[in-house]
C-alpha cells in the first residue's frame, strides 16, 4: 500500500506545524491536504516527498500485490 499523506508525515516524525513552515504554507494547508478537501500542487508533492524521505511514486501508486 502506498503512503497516505499523514502516514508519511507520521513515520518522518514531524508535525503538521514543521512541515507547513518547510513548504511555507500553514498548518491548516498540511490538514486540509491529509483529509483530502485539497491537494497540493506538484510542486508541493515533490517537496513532500523530499521532506518525508519517500518518493513520488510512493505517494501515488498502491503496493504491487505479489
Amino acid at each position: 500500500m502506498g503512503y497516505t499523506m499523514k502516514g508519511a508525515r507520521v513515520n518522518a516524525g514531524l508535525t503538521q506545524k514543521e512541515v507547513a513552515k518547510a513548504l511555507n504554507v500553514s498548518n491548516v494547508t498540511i490538514s486540509s491536504w491529509e483529509r483530502g478537501y485539497n491537494s497540493p500542487t506538484l510542486f508541493q508533492a515533490v517537496k513532500l516527498a523530499e521532506i518525508y524521505g519517500i518518493t513520488l511514486n510512493d505517494f501515488i501508486l498502491p503496493e504491487k500485490q505479489v
